[in-house]
């Protein structure tokens, strides 16, 4: 099984996004939140399932995808996964500094 770690940048997104939500509902930003981490926990079991992003020229840069939101991760080896960031599909990848 495949180790998932959260880099800084992908919990502070997650709050991030909860804070914005919650202006509007809380009830529907836990829920957004929620799905997201749900989502994550495919890549235990199947760490290769995500796309590649395209913008990142990397093979080992791959995204899920979750309602609005590009879940993007890094392979760093067969055993540990790394989320990069958790990042809405209407802003520009490329303006994120993903290290």
């Amino acid at each position: 099984m495949v180790q998932i770690n959260w880099t800084k940048q992908s919990t502070e997104d997650l709050k991030d996004i909860l804070e914005y939500i919650s202006k509007d509902s809380i009830k529907y930003a836990k829920f957004q939140v929620i799905r997201i981490r749900n989502r994550v926990k495919i890549l235990y079991a199947y760490p290769y399932l995500g796309k590649i992003v395209s913008e990142m020229k990397n093979d080992s840069i791959r995204e899920l995808i979750e309602g609005n939101y590009r879940i993007i991760y890094r392979i760093v080896s067969q055993n540990q996964v790394d989320i990069l960031t958790d990042h809405h599909t209407s802003r520009d990848l490329l303006k994120r500094n993903i290290q």
